[in-house]
């Protein structure tokens, strides 16, 4: 298939590049002075120690003098070394997390979903049957982002694989960039779905499952895959109706030059050049299967079989079956694994952690809540509060994987200290991370469809912004109506 490229590359801009330039030195600044100061009423010496490294490791993750996975492995080897953490064991052995696996084997996954061409083929199958008009191919692309978040659990690989396509079909439409409404509407509401979708699936971004190892490790709780799934599945769906009605209106689409037969034949010849189900497609789909299959039936197999495999558990055996010998799908060299995210995650697990063991978190969080006095607010306030907080975090905070080394470990905590349950609380501010729909910066989905010219920055901010607040109204209403069913 004759597909446009698009890069996801961009230069930093002149926000950016100061605060990697000056990032730095903000960074050793602010250790120093939180280190070295007088002990705070209230505070613990090594909360002090925990506090003034975790906010150092913060900095540079987001200012990003230095990889983050870099700045990581600095604060993991400093924790021991300053006595904020009792040994090394503890600082190195975040990087033996479940978690960690869980991640790895989620790139496996989507390795193996892109190298078999079964993504692509379940993309083309669904537009060429059941996108027989301008709005039912809106639909349809809607399902199916929605669809491959179960296969693919990259946000970037979805949107790589879809934007090719879209393409094909606006090209087929004749609707010209920054002119047609349906090229458009079609493009935003694939950046919107590929997140909205996103925040259904844990598995679907990788922050999603750091949040979960947060709340599972201070909370003591044992969220999984269909507890994420369930919880989540109807604020994303909702939002994705609610914006898509929304969309026709803004967006509505103009009487095109070319018939549905002609899209549907282009995409048919697509589809006949990937040619029959390949025995490695039909593996690779097998095993899909049986990962959705086990994740779905988690809860039962301890009374049908005798034991129970958890969430990580069956990942990692999918991924032994996808790597496998004559039985797999791929080989080692095509696991495209990011090692420097399971680096930043080990960093960020082992600063967070420190900071909340050693009672700096609870100190941090007692002293706002005196100051603002969320404790004089009714808990249903703080909670929506808390929930919009984190769905337009991303306006400040672009990195999802920061978001969450923020917001859950600071959400648990104050939950904690107002007497909230922190549990459901946790888990609905973490159903808005995924929420990065306003600028194309924010996230690479957003650079990729940006970078076709078929919206402008000022029409993503708009229509983003408005999906913000349809999403935190939807996980406010999850919060408040569903939680409490399913918890």
């Amino acid at each position: 298939m004759n597909e446009k490229k698009v890069s996801t590359k961009r230069e930093a801009n002149k926000t950016e590049a100061l605060m990697a330039k000056y990032g730095i030195y903000v960074s050793l600044a602010v250790l120093l002075v939180l280190y070295f100061m007088p002990l705070p009423n209230g505070m613990t010496e090594v909360g002090q120690k925990s506090l003034a490294i975790f906010l150092f490791a913060l900095i540079m993750w987001v200012t990003k003098p230095i990889p983050i996975y870099l700045t990581s492995l600095i604060a993991i080897l400093i924790l021991p070394l300053t006595g904020a953490v009792e040994s090394t064991k503890v600082a190195f052995g975040t990087l033996g997390f479940e978690v960690i696996w869980l991640m790895v084997a989620a790139f496996v996954l989507t390795s193996a979903m892109n190298q078999t061409n079964l993504g692509k083929r379940f993309a083309l199958n669904m537009v060429t049957k059941y996108g027989r008009t301008p709005k039912a191919l809106l639909a349809v692309l809607v399902v199916v982002n929605f669809a491959l978040a179960f296969f693919v659990p990259s946000t970037t690989a979805r949107a790589s694989l879809l934007v090719p396509i879209v393409l094909i079909l606006l090209e087929i439409y004749q609707a010209l960039p920054g002119e047609s409404k349906f090229g458009k509407l079609l493009m935003l509401q694939g950046v919107q779905n590929n997140h909205f979708a996103t925040s259904m699936i844990m598995t679907a971004t990788s922050g999603q499952v750091i949040a979960i190892g947060f709340i599972n490790e201070m909370t003591g709780a044992s969220l999984g895959y269909m507890d994420w799934l369930i919880g989540s599945m109807p604020q994303a769906i909702l939002t994705a109706v609610v914006m898509f009605i929304i969309g026709l209106k803004i967006f509505k689409p103009e009487t095109l030059a070319s018939d549905m037969k002609a899209v549907n034949g282009r995409m048919t010849s697509q589809l006949a050049e990937l040619g029959a189900m390949t025995t490695r497609e039909k593996k690779a789909a097998a095993y899909f299967a049986l990962t959705l299959f086990l994740w779905a039936t988690g809860d039962y197999q301890k009374a049908l079989l005798g034991f129970e495999l958890g969430t990580t558990q069956v990942a990692v055996l999918s991924m032994v079956l996808m790597l496998m010998p004559k039985i797999g799908v791929i080989e080692w060299k095509e696991a495209n694994i990011k090692w420097d995210l399971m680096l930043f995650s080990a960093g960020a697990y082992a600063v967070g952690n420190a900071l909340n063991d050693s009672g700096g978190a609870t100190w941090v969080i007692d002293g706002l809540v005196n100051r603002i006095g969320l404790d004089l607010l009714p808990h249903s306030v703080v909670a929506v509060v808390l929930i919009f907080i984190s769905v337009f975090s991303h306006i400040i905070f672009t990195s999802k994987t920061v978001r969450t080394t923020i917001l859950i470990p600071a959400t648990v905590t104050l939950a904690v200290s107002l007497g909230m349950e922190p549990v459901p609380i946790a888990l609905a501010v973490a159903f808005g991370i995924a929420y990065t729909t306003t600028l194309p910066p924010h996230s690479k989905v957003n650079t990729l469809y940006f970078s076709t010219g078929y919206f402008s920055v000022l029409e993503q901010l708009l229509f983003g912004l408005l999906a913000s607040f349809v999403g935190s109204v939807m996980i406010s209403l999850v919060y408040f109506l569903w939680l409490p069913i399913i918890l």
